[in-house]
């Protein structure tokens, strides 16, 4: 037969259609009127019946065999009409519902068009065009305005405003300069870079992100797969149970409309059509869920645990608050500052960094500077003698801070981290420094808990009294202090155990085992973290922790999504069986209704891609 595209197929159908119910209404069936019936029943019907016989050569009797069925019996009995409007419909139904499902699929797509096609290379002092495929590790790769970066790799030249909403879902460009990492897929607002590969082809950020997702719509949901194990079995059912009409009443054109209307197109479309707008809303958005099956079980999360370091907190000792005694704060400081340029310890640059903040540059060096190991240092500046350390070093230089102890006390409590700064007799001020609790920490946590959350604790290798400050500061229900990465395994077995489904969220590098041993491991800001890529279920490519109840609110919207789709076919399937039962559906008819339910569940599934863009827009408005 003719090859014809199926959008052609539908409109040579549907004009011959429309002729013959033009003709059936003023010269009745005549056999022009007869004709015209025929060949469009045969121009829609022919994929419809090529289908079926080609599923029926692997085993599988699908909804295209009962159509068929259904059509070449009504041919069979002069019922034209009916087998024309039927396979017209079938046909029309199936290119509207080929079209809506693109739009679920939108996300990915759009995250398929941002892979970079071409990169510009340094070869022997030439600039050259190649595939990104072609970029070999070490090369300088070049990109300028407008263009997108092809490999993961580092700064060595230019600073630019870059585009990451494909990585992490940031809608705001972000500043990047010498020594700084950059991910495939960015597009350069302004700037120019030259960026040194470290990552290329398909081991890139972008091209692994790519890779999971496309994964993650193979990975079926447990719904999706009972469903489809009910329709291996439903449809030659309903066959045999049209036979047994036909038997018992004779009645063909019964047996032939029950057919047409057993079939379980918006049932077994339900799960999948959800599951893949879900999966698509929440790339768009920085959340890659690893498949259907998880975005079922992402909604269903009772214990929440989450890791201290990095996750909740930014991960990177800063200072807190400076007191000083008896001299300037900011004298405080800058001594602190040039004393500390000697050590390379993490509170001697979290200082320094506070420093040059408030002050500027600071090029001064100490004299004479002597490191004591788990103590502090000794070091002179201008012919003065200066210590910063701990109490012990205070202690063994005969420093007295009995004035200043319970200001330390109640700083330690917090969870601060206390550097004593001293002369060669007194203690001239104090600096607390802690990891920072992240903004949206708080907010995210009484979030979760509207969202019901049973238990949110907190697992941590720090110690006792870092731990409860943080716990205490967040609203936390429970903390755990002082954990090995295998304790932090048996604590979550424990919770999952009294609660039921649990998740742990860390960073995905010191806490794999955990992410692993959960029910549900996610990853915070996983970007370019291969750990967190591979063991857990679902990562937030951003830093905004505050996207894990985009994530947990997207399940649970995708899932309720899946039920009404399901609630409605079986609906829509019942009113019409109870209709042919008392003979007020006919053929057509019933066919129409059943392809309506199925665009109508389809439609219905389209709006999880809009899923969280009211908050989106409201972010960048602010």
């Amino acid at each position: 037969m003719l090859k014809l595209s199926k959008s052609k197929r539908v409109l040579i159908s549907g004009i011959l259609v429309a002729i013959s119910f033009i003709l059936k209404l003023s010269i009745g069936m005549h056999i022009v009127t007869s004709i015209f019936m025929i060949a469009a029943a045969i121009i829609a019907g022919y994929p419809i019946l090529r289908n079926a016989i080609a599923a029926i050569r692997y085993g599988i009797v699908g909804i295209d065999a009962l159509v068929s069925i259904a059509v070449i019996g009504a041919m069979s009995i002069g019922e034209y009409w009916e087998a024309a409007a039927v396979t017209f419909l079938f046909m029309f139904g199936d290119y509207l519902e080929s079209r809506t499902i693109e739009k679920t699929r939108s996300s990915i797509k759009a995250l398929l068009d941002l892979a970079p096609d071409s990169a510009r290379v340094m070869r022997d002092g030439v600039e050259v065009e190649i595939s990104p495929d072609e970029v070999i590790k070490g090369d300088l790769v070049i990109v300028r305005p407008g263009e997108k970066i092809p490999v993961d790799g580092t700064i060595t030249e230019g600073n630019a405003y870059i585009n990451q909403a494909a990585i992490t879902g940031e809608s705001i460009p972000v500043d990047r300069t010498v020594d700084q990492g950059v991910f495939s897929g960015g597009i350069l607002e302004s700037g120019y870079l030259i960026i040194r590969a470290e990552k290329v082809g398909d081991d890139t950020t972008f091209a692994r992100i790519l890779q999971m997702v496309e994964d993650a719509q193979d990975k079926k949901a447990h719904t999706q797969k009972f469903l489809e194990k009910f329709s291996k079995y439903y449809t030659p059912a309903i066959i045999v149970l049209a036979l047994l009409v036909f038997i018992i009443t004779r009645d063909l054109v019964l047996s032939l409309t029950l057919l047409v209307i057993s079939c379980p197109g918006a049932l077994v479309i339900s799960t999948p059509v959800s599951i893949v707008a879900g999966i698509g809303n929440g790339a768009r958005h920085g959340v890659l869920v690893k498949g259907g099956e998880i975005m079922e079980r992402l909604g269903k999360i009772k214990v929440l645990a989450f890791d201290k370091t990095g996750t909740l907190t930014v991960g990177k000792p800063a200072v807190t608050r400076i007191k000083s005694y008896g001299i300037d704060e900011n004298d405080l400081l800058r001594i602190s500052a040039i004393g500390e340029s000697y050590s390379e310890h993490p509170l001697a640059r979290a200082v320094i960094s506070y420093a040059e903040e408030n002050l500027g540059d600071i090029n001064d060096r100490p004299d004479n500077a002597e490191i004591i190991a788990g103590h502090g240092l000794k070091f002179y500046l201008d012919g003065i003698s200066y210590l910063i350390g701990n109490r012990k070093l205070m202690n063994e230089n005969s420093i007295d801070i009995g004035l200043q102890q319970d200001y330390i006390k109640s700083e330690e409590e917090k969870g601060q981290t206390v550097i004593i700064v001293a002369d060669k007799s007194n203690v001239i001020g104090i600096i607390s420094i802690a990891d920072i609790v992240r903004d949206d920490a708080k907010d995210l946590i009484i979030n979760l808990k509207h969202l019901g959350i049973r238990k949110i604790i907190m697992l941590t290798g720090d110690n006792e009294r870092a731990a409860k400050a943080i716990s205490s500061q967040l609203g936390i229900d429970e903390y755990h202090a002082e954990l090995l990465p295998e304790g932090k395994v048996e604590v979550l077995k424990n919770f999952a155990d009294e609660y039921g489904i649990s998740a742990m969220v860390g960073d995905g590098v010191n806490d794999a085992p955990a992410l692993a041993s959960a029910d549900l491991g996610i990853a915070i800001g996983g970007a370019g973290t291969d750990v967190a890529m591979e063991t857990a279920d679902v990562v937030l490519m951003s830093d905004e922790i505050r996207m894990l109840t985009h994530a947990i609110g997207l399940s649970r919207a995708t899932v309720r999504n899946m039920r009404q789709n399901i609630i409605f076919a079986l609906a829509v399937a019942a009113i019409l069986l109870t209709g042919v039962l008392f003979k007020t559906v006919n053929l057509s008819f019933g066919m129409l209704v059943h392809e309506l339910s199925v665009l109508l569940v389809i439609v219905n599934a389209v709006r999880l891609l809009r899923f969280g863009d009211k908050e989106s827009r409201r972010k960048i408005a602010n």
